[in-house]
């Protein structure tokens, strides 16, 4: 009995087992999310610097104490458009946590840290990356000591323009002051002079009478 012999037709594969590489199945999503806007609170701030560092704090209520790394990513200096306020923020890599975020003030002092020549320490005493507002002694190091010298001389320049900011505002406020004790002595001056008349006029009055 002779073997059967397999055509060619039997080995080809059929259309319905091919694979269009060119195939991109479509399929509707079940539920429909709606594309939500985040909002980073940066909306309506300038940013004047930015620059990859590493944050420490200085944990004191340890025993003993001592410096604990808070975070490594792009440190950033924000100017609020409309208030002219200038804050430090810092968020951690990949999660975006904020590990710094205070605002620049004319008292802040960037101090060497430990005779090193890409790190700075400074205090803060009111820190919100905790939300909570606490003081902190903060230290940041960057890559290089050219890094770290930019740092310092926008922080500086920082530092000028808030203090000028505030040199004018109480200029202002003290302004105000004047202008407003001026009015209120003005308005004393009159009370008094009509205290005066109508005293006068009673008098005149009893000696009227009198007659």
């Amino acid at each position: 009995m002779a073997d059967a012999k397999e055509t060619p037709e039997e080995h080809e594969p059929t259309v319905e087992n091919t694979e269009d590489p060119n195939h991109d199945p479509h399929f509707e999503p079940i539920v429909s999310l709606p594309e939500q806007e985040i909002k980073t609170l940066e909306e309506d701030e300038e940013e004047l610097f930015k620059m990859r560092a590493k944050l420490f704090r200085f944990a004191s209520e340890n025993d003993p104490p001592e410096w604990k790394e808070r975070g490594t990513g792009d440190v950033k200096l924000l100017k609020h458009k409309e208030r002219g306020t200038i804050r430090l923020l810092m968020r951690r890599d990949k999660t975006l946590k904020i590990c710094a975020n205070h605002y620049v003030t004319p008292a802040m002092e960037l101090k060497p840290n430990a005779g090193s020549d890409r790190a700075w320490v400074w205090n803060t005493y009111a820190d919100y990356a905790d939300e909570a507002p606490k003081p902190e002694l903060l230290a940041i190091r960057f890559l290089n000591a050219e890094n770290a010298q930019k740092f310092k001389a926008k922080f500086e320049e920082c530092r000028s323009e808030v203090k000028e900011k505030d040199t004018k505002e109480d200029s202002t406020k003290n302004d105000s002051a004047d202008k407003v004790a001026e009015k209120l002595e003005e308005l004393s001056v009159k009370e008094e002079s009509k205290v005066q008349n109508k005293e006068k006029d009673i008098k005149q009055e009893k000696t009227g009478d009198q007659q």
